[in-house]
């Protein structure tokens, strides 16, 4: 069930136990996902056993809630998996930043993957393809002749294509097939399906058919996302002369990613730093989808450049856009395994894959801006660092207040912040 506020205020000062009752209550979550939060989201050994091969223990990750997010008209709150500091704190910073205007928009295609079929050895890749189109229509009809869930719900095989392929070892023909998968991610259905009408294509086309398998560059999966901020939604003081000084920085950063493919890969870093947790929060291939989303800009553009677009209108609002390939399913997958994976979905509410994707691409937009707003005015390290001081302090030994006490004396340091200087604090404090 949809949250009906995302906007919550003092969270960050509640424990951790009570931040997990605001959210159980407002997302009315089951005494069943509160209990795999509380469990650190750890597995027992007979489910990991069951995930992959080799097994020998599990690894926590926090996850954390990114809070006023206004998507489509619906608040959300949004679960993050990851390790990194000030990442959540900036993702929710810029939602609240652009709520004045609506908040975020999203638009995405129908959830149709690219099933690959290497074809080597055609004698006549005229002919070959030529004969695929001629029989498409039998050839989609074996790949959907199957029992399917997916299937009966609308989805299946929706068209083949082709492309002839040169490389260093010779012409190939490459056929894909358009699956569309509805709420699931896909790969498991793709590759069943690429395996099963290879033979078929085969002996069609003449060829030896030799890879059959999912391709995660999404072409046909794209997500989009837009959102307008006000000057003063982003200035520091409130002021229409501030925000805009800030616009023109955050522009400025911007066009550097979109030219130099050193920063772009930096810049588009931070872009999955949001997509990426919601993933694994949610039980997603994050890996697949990382690829993707780096691979995108090289084929939208013919080089790698900015994930994100940023302008500014006419009446002086900061513009932001992002258009990415997100492979996302809420059924099958760790997405039903997972127990936490399970409780960050239900926080969310989502009623299906596209409206996940859609959720992703808002916080990664978000984080974006987060990052680019503090590049280009106090710096990177003003926030992080705040954040990061707790866990310097935890790193030299510190413990219970002396952990509070360190964070708050390395925050008011204006030297070099370094972790021996800390553990010096640290022995000064014990010895009094």
């Amino acid at each position: 069930m949809p949250v009906e506020n995302s906007r919550i205020k003092g969270l960050y000062n509640q424990s951790v136990e009570e931040r997990r009752t605001i959210v159980a209550e407002a997302c009315n979550l089951t005494a069943e996902h509160v209990a795999a939060l509380a469990a650190h989201g750890e597995l027992d050994e007979a489910a990991a056993d069951r995930m992959i091969e080799n097994v020998i223990g599990t690894m926590s990750l926090p996850i954390g809630v990114a809070t006023n997010f206004l998507i489509d008209g619906k608040p959300y709150l949004i679960p993050f998996c990851v390790e990194e500091s000030s990442i959540v704190a900036a993702a929710s910073n810029m939602a609240k930043r652009c709520r004045a205007l609506g908040g975020f928009t999203t638009n995405n295609d129908e959830p149709v993957m690219i099933g690959q079929i290497q074809l080597l050895e055609v004698a006549d890749l005229d002919g070959a393809v030529a004969a695929l189109e001629r029989e498409k229509e039998a050839l989609m009809a074996f790949c959907n002749d199957i029992p399917s869930r997916m299937i009966a719900l609308g989805g299946g095989c929706k068209d083949i294509q082709s492309r002839k392929l040169t490389t260093a070892l010779g012409d190939m023909l490459i056929v894909h097939l358009l699956v569309d998968c509805r709420d699931a991610m896909g790969a498991n259905a793709v590759n069943t399906m690429a395996e099963r009408v290879a033979p078929r294509i085969e002996r069609l086309c003449g060829g030896r058919a030799h890879l059959r398998i999912l391709s995660n560059l999404a072409a046909h999966r794209l997500a989009r996302v837009s959102a307008t901020f006000t000057p003063e939604e982003l200035a520091s003081d409130g002021s229409r002369k501030d925000g805009l000084a800030v616009i023109q920085g955050i522009l400025e950063a911007h066009a550097f990613a979109v030219e130099d493919p050193f920063r772009a890969t930096t810049h588009n870093k931070g872009i999955m730093n949001a997509i990426s947790s919601v993933a694994l929060a949610c039980g997603q291939d994050w890996r697949a989808i990382e690829a993707g989303c780096h691979a995108w800009p090289s084929v939208e553009h013919g080089r790698y450049t900015s994930m994100s677009n940023w302008s500014q209108d006419d009446e002086g609002n900061l513009v932001g856009s992002m258009e990415l390939p997100l492979a996302v399913g809420v059924v099958g997958g760790a997405s039903k395994v997972h127990p936490a994976a399970q409780a960050n979905l239900a926080i969310l509410g989502v009623e299906g894959a596209q409206e996940l994707a859609g959720i992703m691409l808002c916080a990664g937009l978000a984080q974006n801006l987060g990052a680019l707003r503090a590049l280009s005015t106090k710096g990177i390290q003003a926030g992080h660092m705040k954040l990061h001081a707790k866990n310097m302090a935890v790193s030299a030994g510190a413990v219970g207040e002396e952990i509070d006490l360190l964070a708050a004396r390395l925050q008011a340091h204006e030297g070099h912040r370094t972790q021996s200087l800390v553990e010096e604090w640290l022995n000064e404090l014990r010895e009094g």
